[in-house]
Order: C-alpha cells, then structure tokens, then sequence
C-alpha cells in the first residue's frame, strides 16, 4: 500500500513548476470544495426536518468526501508514490459513488412524484381566489335569498291586509246593516212597551171597577172567564210586559254592542273606554262561551283596573280582542280528557303599567301551545285548527294591528297543559309628528 517503487507524478511533470503548481492548487482548491459542500449538505438535511428522502443526501455527502479525498492524494502523489492508496480511495469513491447512482434511479420516480413547489402555490393562490370568489357568490345569493324571503314576507302580509281589509269591511258592514235593521224594529216595541203597559193597567182596573159593580155577570160572561182563566192572565200579563221589557233591553244590548265592535258611524281614530270594547266582544261571544258538545261551559272573570280611555282605532283593537278571546275559547275543544275536570276560565284583566302605557291580559286555563311553534305563533296563514277551521290569518293581523297601527307591544306566555296569557300592550295617547 505504501510502497515506493514507483517515480512520482512530479517527475512525470519533469517537476516544472509551473505544472506541478497547476496541478497542486487545482486539485487543492477541488478538495477543499469537495468537504465544503457535504458539510452544507448535512447542514441543510439537519436543519430542515420536513425535507423527504433525506439518505440521499447524506450518500452524496459520502461520495463528494471521497471525491475530495482523491484530488489530496492527487498533490499526495506529487511528490510520494503511494498510488496503491490511491487506486483504494477510488476504488470506494466509485463503490459509493455506484450504491448512490442506483439508490438516485430508484428515488427518481418517487423525486418526480413531489409536488412541484411554485406550481403548487401558484394551485393554492388560485384555489383561494376561487374560494373568495364562491364566499362573495354565496354571500350575494345569501343576500339574495333574504331580499325574496323579506319580500315573500311582505307580499304575505299584503295579502293578510287586503283579506282582512275586505273581511273588516264587509264584517263591519254588515254588523252596522244589521244593528241598524234590528234597532228600528227594537226601538219601536221599546218604545211602546209604556205606553202598552199603561193600557194595561187602565183595562185591569176597569175590568176590577166591573167586578166591583156587577159581581154576578151573566152565564155567558162567567163561562168565557172561566175558559180563559180570567185571574191568572191578570195577573201574568204584566209579567208577560215586564219580561218583554227585558228581552228587549236585551236586544237593545246586543245591538249596542255590535255598533260598538263595528264602530263604523264614529271617527277611526279616537279615544274610547277599553272595558266597553271588551264588553261588546263577550256580549258578541257569549253563545260560544256556553257549554257544547267540544267543551263544558265558560266561566269569564273580569279584573278591571283604573285605565284611562284610550287613543286607538276602536274597530281593529276590537278586532284584536276578538281573535284572541275566540282562540282561548276553541283551545279548550283541545282540552285532554284527564283535565276536562278542571273548570273552564277565561281571565280578562287591564292595568295602567306607567304614565302612557296600558296593558290588557286574557288568560285561559287550557292546553296551552307547544313550544316548538311559539315562534310561529304570529306568521301569516299559519294554524293550528283544523281545515276549514281557522285561516292563520287572526293572530297576524292582531300583531300587526297592535305594532304597528298602535305602536304597541303583543306578546304571550305558554305553559303545556297549564294555559296561555296573551299580553296587549298599547300606549294611551299618541304624540304627534
């Protein structure tokens, strides 16, 4: 390995010096490159842990040493002949140098397989130019879609105001036709019950003057008396006036109180006694409060307080109180069984809660409304009743009417099998802009 026999390169050179020194820096300056870059090499692959097929570049590393080893023994060499060394040195640079060649051909597809860097970048910067421009997209159909719900929601309410508009119109026309019709007729047998209950009086006390003067008529007479059982229609007659009287203060009533609930012959918008309007409207219901095949009979308990009157449209709050009081009456046709025991109630009570506000609240006992549709309770056209029954339209005008004709506040309160309040909350006077 280290044997001398032979002659150094340097006199192959003919030790020019010039040669030599050629020879001597070029192959140093190789060397000292040679170690350089397998130490920036190990550097780079220790640094860098997210490097892949980081071997490879530790076999290049291996193989660019013993590449710098072989130049040194080429200065080596020079001037000692040590070319066994030498050819050794080769011989592992080429045994390296072979192992990576094969190791690189079978790591080329795999290489090749990496995504390439700036072409992913350039996919990603594009993939999320898309994804800005899908966001902005679905942001517009998002905004889209509110503008036609709002507008659906519009065209809904529109709907509710124009039927209710024409069912208030022809409602309050024919309740005014109708009061006014009955009222002619009732007014004259009012007004005539005096008079006839005077004539009344004058024929009792002439037949009793006859009585008097001839108390023995003849045959014919005591028989006729006799057939009509002269005493007791004396006596019942005036209880037949008296109970015409009440019949007809009674028609008298209810016809107030549909030209109250219509309110078409006074001014839209005025102030008005609120317990009259609800008044009117159990007068109105009280048929349905009896007790029907759906439910027993009604108990309707009022708890007044001291309100003022109050500024508002007296048809549409009349309305209001209607739709309310007629849905907590066909709540309890819903009534379970097991709590059909209970009495059936309905309270109305009214309060002043501050200075310009008042509330009004209708309370029943019944079944109450299931939380999953409390807030759908006041959309349009939705119910609960049966087809035919119920339009969905009451409760969504009464919240409109309420909101925003009066500026107030309708809201409930709901507990399964304990019973609903709804809540009526309407200022008593209205500040004008």
């Amino acid at each position: 390995m280290l044997s001398t026999i032979f002659i150094p390169h340097g006199h192959c050179y003919l030790w020019k010096t010039g040669l030599v020194s050629l020879h001597l820096i070029s192959d140093s300056l190789i060397a000292l490159a040679y170690f350089v870059i397998p130490i920036m090499l190990v550097c780079i692959v220790h640094r860098r842990e997210d490097i892949p097929f980081d071997w490879i570049f530790l076999c290049f590393s291996a193989f660019i040493i013993l590449c710098g080893f072989t130049h040194l023994t080429e200065v080596w060499t020079l001037w000692h002949p040590n070319y066994w060394v030498s050819g050794w040195l080769k011989a592992s640079t080429a045994a390296v140098s072979l192992s990576t060649a094969i190791l690189l051909f079978w790591l080329t597809p795999k290489l090749l397989a990496i995504p390439n860097i700036p072409k992913l970048e350039a996919l990603n910067s594009a993939l999320e130019t898309e994804i800005i421009e899908r966001k902005e997209i679905e942001q517009k159909l998002n905004l889209q879609t509110q503008k036609l719900e709002a507008t659906l929601l519009e065209l809904q309410r529109t709907q509710a105001k124009m039927i209710h508009s024409e069912k208030m119109s022809g409602l309050g026309q024919m309740v005014a036709g109708v009061a006014h019709e009955i009222n002619n007729p009732v007014s004259f047998v009012y007004s005539n019950l005096v008079p006839a209950r005077d004539y009344a009086n004058d024929f009792v006390e002439l037949l009793q003057l006859y009585q008097q003067n001839y108390p023995q008529p003849p045959q014919e007479i005591q028989n006729k008396m006799a057939e009509i059982d002269f005493d007791f229609i004396k006596e019942d007659f005036m209880k037949l006036l008296d109970s015409m009287e009440v019949g007809t203060e009674r028609i008298y009533k209810i016809v107030l109180s549909l030209r109250n609930f219509s309110r078409l012959d006074e001014a839209e918008f005025k102030k008005v006694d609120i317990h009259q309007g609800i008044d009117s409207t159990l007068m109105i219901l009280g048929n349905k409060l009896k007790a029907t095949s759906q439910h027993d009979g009604i108990q309707i308990i009022k708890d007044y307080g001291d309100i003022p009157f109050v500024e508002c449209y007296p048809s549409q709050l009349n309305q209001v109180l209607m739709n309310i009081v007629a849905n907590a009456i066909d709540a309890f046709e819903e009534k379970p069984d097991n709590h059909k025991n209970i009495a059936n109630q309905i309270t109305i009570s009214t309060q002043k809660i501050d200075d310009n506000y008042i509330k009004i609240m209708i309370a029943d006992n019944a079944c109450g409304i299931p939380p999953e549709i409390h807030s759908k309770i006041f959309d349009p056209f939705f119910t609960t009743k049966q087809v035919g029954k119920g339009t969905g339209l009451g409760l969504s005008i009464s919240y409109e009417i309420v909101t925003d004709k009066h500026g107030g506040k309708l809201y409930f309160d709901s507990i399964p099998m304990k019973g609903t309040t709804f809540f009526i909350e309407i200022p008593i006077t209205h500040t004008k802009g």
